[in-house]
């Protein structure tokens, strides 16, 4: 009996390893895998020296040797390669399938990127017109500038007036 029964058992010892062919997608990846080596050009090149090779041996081979008979078509090789496309067929679906779905899933994350992109523009123009408005109501070095230069006559006027008034008390205290 398991000393606790909230954690599993260790696995048993068997005599044949299980393979793990990397968990419950595991057809799918074996799948996609033959089906890309079915499209490449090595393939193709591997397809036609296995006819080729068939094809020679059972010509020219000596009679006792061949296993196909060109006058009957040659047969075996026939439905060797119906036996490789009835294979081959199901496998590119299955691998087109596949695509299909991550095609599907990176639509959605394109969409879902997008629309953030797009809420995210939307919240900097927003932010923009803020700080356009803002700038607005801010002192511009221009307007600071024509300030200070009115301050500065105002200052100077005012300068000006007591000096004045100053000399026209010491007219009054001469006279």
């Amino acid at each position: 009996m398991a000393d606790r029964l909230d954690q599993p058992r260790e696995p048993r010892r068997s005599l044949v390893p299980r393979l793990n062919f990397g968990g419950d997608d595991a057809s799918g990846k074996i799948s996609e895998s033959i089906a890309r080596f079915l499209g490449t050009p090595r393939f193709i090149l591997y397809l036609t020296l296995f006819c080729i090779v068939w094809i020679a041996w059972n010509v020219w081979a000596p009679s006792d040797l061949r296993f196909d008979s060109a006058a009957n078509g040659f047969t075996a090789l026939t439905l060797m390669l119906s036996l490789q496309a009835s294979y081959a067929a199901p496998l590119i679906l299955l691998a087109q399938n596949r695509q299909t779905d991550r095609d599907r899933v990176q639509a959605e994350q394109d969409r879902q990127r997008a629309e953030r992109n797009l809420a995210d523009t939307e919240y900097l123009a927003r932010e923009m017109a803020a700080l356009r408005i803002a700038l607005g109501e801010v002192a511009t070095r221009d307007f600071v500038r024509s300030e200070l230069r009115s301050l500065l006559e105002d200052l100077e006027e005012q300068r000006q007036s007591e000096r004045d008034a100053e000399h026209g008390e010491r007219r009054t205290d001469r006279a």
